[in-house]
C-alpha cells in the first residue's frame, strides 16, 4: 500500500547499535494517520486495510530480528534481540506447509524445522548467532519465547544455495515490508519512516517489526500465498529483494529461471532490481505480479538503510513499460467491487475453467490500490479484466497481460490482491493457468 502523494502512513525504525553479548547456537536440521507508539515496539491501533492493521494495540513481545533480510544453507545468521527478556527458548519454523489456519496478525505459523532449544537471557541488545541449517529455499522464522510469557517473531529468507536451484523464483517484498514497520526506535514517540512523517526519507533495515515481529499485512497479503505453494506441490527459489539484487547479470536470472514472480506489495526498488528485472524480461524472462503499485518508488541502499529518492515515473522509467500497469489510486478499503472480464484473447486461458466469460463478474470486493494502463505501457498489453469508475470517473482498475517480441510473458493483477485471495477457488484456477503458461509448461 501507499499513502502516495498526500496520505502518509506511520512506520518506526531500528536505531541503536546491534553490540552485546555473544552466544554461539548450533540448530540442527530437522496508514493513512500520524502513530503515536512506544520505543518498545508496541502502538495504538491504526486504521486497518483487509482487516490487518498496520499497528495493533500495544502487546508486550520479545523483540528480534535478523541483520540480513536473507541467509544461505549452512552459514550463521546474526539474530539479535533487542531489550531485556529472561531464559529465552528460540525455535525455527519454516511458513507455508502448516496446517493451521493463522488468526489476527500478531502470530506466525509453520512447521518446525529444529527443536525448541534454551538460549538464556537478554540484558539490552544481545546478539545469538544461529547456525542456518541445509533446509530448502522459502520463508522462515524464529520463534523467541520468555520466561514471563512473551512471544516474538523474526522472520529470514533461506534462500537457494544457487540461483536456479528451481526454474521458479518467488520474491518477497522484503523492503517494502520495512518501509511499512511502525517501530519508533528513537523513542520520539513517532515511527521511524515516511509512513510517520512524510519529510523522512530514511529507513532502517534489520530492525524488528511491530505486531510481535510479524511483517506488516503479512496475514492478508503474503502467508495465503505461500500455502498455497506448499499445497500445491510447487517447488520454487524464494528470495530476499537483496538476493534479487546480488544476482551477477540479467542474462543470469534469465539463465536460471523461467518465471519470477512477485507475489505481495512490492513497492520500493533500487535501481539494481529493476535493472536486473527489466533486462530479464527483455531477455525472455517471464514475470508475474500478483498485487498492485508495483516498482514505484526507487530507493537508495546506504550502509544499513534505504532512501526514498523519487518515484520511478519521474525517473524517466515509468513502471508500465515494465508491469504493464502502473499505479493510479487507492482508498482504505471502503470501495470494493468485481472485475468484469473482457474479450481480450489472453482472458481466455486466463479464466480457462472457472466458467467464467466476458462481461461476466470475477470475485466481489477487489480495490485498496488500483493500477492502469498508461502510454508508456506495451503495445502489446492486454486488459484481461476492469473494474470500472472504482475511485470516480477514470479510475478504473485494469488487469494486463502482454508479450515481447523475445518471448516474455507478463501478467499483472491491477489491483490489491491476488496472492491474498489465492485461497478461493476461481482466484486458485486463474494462478494455475498462469503458472502453467509462464513457467513453459505448455
Amino acid at each position: 500500500m501507499t499513502g502516495k502523494h498526500d496520505h502518509p502512513r506511520p512506520s518506526r525504525v531500528l536505531g541503536a547499535a546491534l553490540l552485546a553479548s555473544v552466544a554461539t547456537i548450533v540448530l540442527g536440521v530437522a496508514a493513512w494517520n500520524t502513530l503515536s507508539s512506544s520505543a518498545h515496539g508496541s502502538a495504538m491501533l491504526e486504521r486497518e486495510k483487509d482487516g490487518c492493521p498496520t499497528a495493533i494495540k500495544p502487546t508486550p513481545s520479545v523483540e528480534a530480528a535478523f541483520r540480513r533480510e536473507s541467509y544461505a544453507p549452512g552459514s550463521t545468521a546474526s539474530l539479535v534481540v533487542h531489550k531485556r527478556a529472561s531464559s529465552l527458548t528460540l525455535q525455527v519454523f519454516r511458513v507455508g506447509p502448516e496446517r493451521m489456519s493463522t488468526i489476527g496478525n500478531i502470530t506466525m505459523n509453520g512447521v518446525p524445522v529444529t527443536r525448541k532449544r534454551a538460549v538464556g537471557s537478554s540484558a539490552g541488545h544481545r546478539v545469538l548467532r544461529m547456525r542456518v541449517g541445509w533446509w530448502p529455499s522459502g520463508l522462515d522464522f524464529a520463534r523467541l519465547v520468555a520466561a514471563d510469557g512473551r512471544i516474538g517473531f523474526a522472520p529470514f529468507v533461506v534462500r537457494p544455495r544457487r540461483l536456479g536451484q528451481h526454474r521458479v523464483a518467488v520474491v518477497q517484498p522484503t523492503l517494502t515490508w520495512q518501509a511499512y514497520n511502525l517501530r519508533d526506535d528513537d523513542g520520539d514517540g513517532k515511527g521511524d519512516s515516511w509512513y510517520a512523517h512524510w519529510k523522512k526519507r530514511v529507513v532502517r533495515l534489520g530492525r524488528p517489526y511491530l505486531n510481535r515481529g510479524v511483517p506488516p499485512y503479512f496475514r492478508c497479503y503474503d502467508l495465503p500465498f505461500l500455502n498455497w505453494l506448499a499445497r500445491t506441490g510447487r517447488n520454487v527459489d524464494v528470495l530476499a529483494q537483496s538476493d534479487l539484487e546480488r544476482a551477477s547479470s540479467a542474462a543470469a536470472l534469465a539463465a536460471a529461471y523461467d518465471l519470477t514472480v512477485f507475489p505481495g506489495h512490492h513497492e520500493y526498488v533500487t535501481t539494481r532490481e529493476y535493472d536486473l528485472v527489466e533486462g530479464y524480461r527483455d531477455l525472455g524472462g517471464n514475470l508475474m505480479f500478483l498485487s498492485a503499485n508495483n516498482f514505484f518508488w526507487r530507493v537508495v541502499r546506504r550502509g544499513n538503510t534505504i532512501v526514498k529518492t523519487k518515484q520511478w515515473r519521474d525517473s524517466g522509467r515509468p513502471e508500465a513499460a515494465l508491469v504493464g500497469v502502473q499505479y493510479r489510486g487507492n482508498d482504505p478499503g471502503k470501495r470494493r467491487a468485481p472485475w468484469t472480464l473482457t474479450s481480450a484473447p489472453g482472458a481466455r486461458w486466463v479464466f480457462a475453467g472457472t466458467g467464467l466469460g466476458p462481461g461476466e463478474p470475477f470475485g466481489d470486493d477487489w480495490g485498496i490500490e488500483i493500477d492502469h494502463t498508461h502510454e508508456s505501457s506495451p503495445s502489446q498489453v492486454q486488459v484481461l479484466a476492469e473494474i470500472q469508475n472504482l475511485y470516480g470517473p477514470g479510475f478504473t482498475a485494469q488487469m494486463t497481460y502482454y508479450e515481447t517480441e523475445t518471448g516474455a510473458k507478463v501478467f499483472a493483477a491491477g489491483a490489491f490482491t491476488i496472492a491474498g485471495r489465492i485461497d478461493e477457488p476461481h482466484v486458485s484456477r486463474v494462478v494455475a493457468n498462469l503458472w502453467r503458461r509462464l513457467d513453459n509448461e505448455s
